[in-house]
């Protein structure tokens, strides 16, 4: 037996529960594993101030987050959507690097997965270069086999196609993997497609939104993520966290 399926197989509390069968974990990236929160707000208001002249709510433009950008922009003016997303994109190029910033204990999180040959991926709605950007300037892009984008698919969140896509890409079925997301989008692509759902509670949205669709297990930080997998899961089951 390889290193692998015996930690697998010895998980310990959890053993005979779903997660004894997860045999990979796909993250979702913006609030689960680097903070965009304050890029994507800027990056927000400047496309609609340039663009429109208008200046919502914080709340209203981050209403959308874990979107496809197009789909965030469409909701302030459809008909500009196409201005409004060269707007973003061309400020939020402009500022990637100075705004975004790490959460405490990814890399640890991460480093001890994969030491353990845990097979992971990653699935946004960003599109892939931006996206690993992002993954290289903190050091993580090397901890996952797949990786996929806005461009690399013709479906997205909250449809579970892209899970399917990056689950297939791994070889694993999708019902044998965690999905770890920090928006209703996440959970709700989770849950359609079969995946363990996490909800990641330290990322963009309030912890009453994420809940909302019903994901099977809820982490306060991400360093909770190795007792979830290893040890007591039924601690982060839902039910017990409200």
């Amino acid at each position: 037996m390889s290193e692998k399926s015996n930690e697998q197989s010895v998980r310990g509390p959890q053993k005979g529960s779903r997660i004894d069968s997860v045999r990979a974990i796909i993250f979702d990236l913006d609030g689960t594993l680097i903070d965009t929160i304050g890029l994507i707000l800027k990056s927000m208001r400047h496309a609609v101030e340039d663009v429109l002249g208008e200046s919502p709510s914080d709340e209203l433009l981050m209403r959308n987050v874990g979107a496809p950008l197009v789909d965030m922009m469409a909701c302030f003016d459809a008909s500009r959507v196409d201005e409004l997303v060269d707007s973003y994109r061309a400020f939020n190029r402009k500022v990637h690097d100075d705004l975004i910033r790490g959460y405490p204990g990814t890399g640890e999180v991460l480093d001890r997965l994969t030491r353990d040959g845990v097979t992971m991926g990653i699935v946004t709605s960003k599109t892939s270069g931006i996206a690993r950007r992002g993954l290289d300037l903190f050091g993580l892009g090397h901890h996952f086999e797949v990786l996929v984008g806005y461009d690399d698919v013709p479906l997205h969140k909250p449809d579970p196609y892209p899970l399917h896509h990056a689950a297939g890409l791994l070889g694993v079925p999708l019902e044998d993997c965690a999905y770890v997301g920090d928006s209703p989008h996440d959970m709700t692509a989770a849950i359609a497609g079969g995946a363990v759902s996490v909800a990641a509670l330290w990322g963009a949205f309030k912890e009453e939104d994420v809940l909302k669709p019903g994901p099977e297990y809820a982490l306060p930080s991400i360093d909770h993520l190795i007792e979830w997998f290893y040890g007591d899961p039924e601690r982060y089951r839902v039910s017990k966290t409200l």
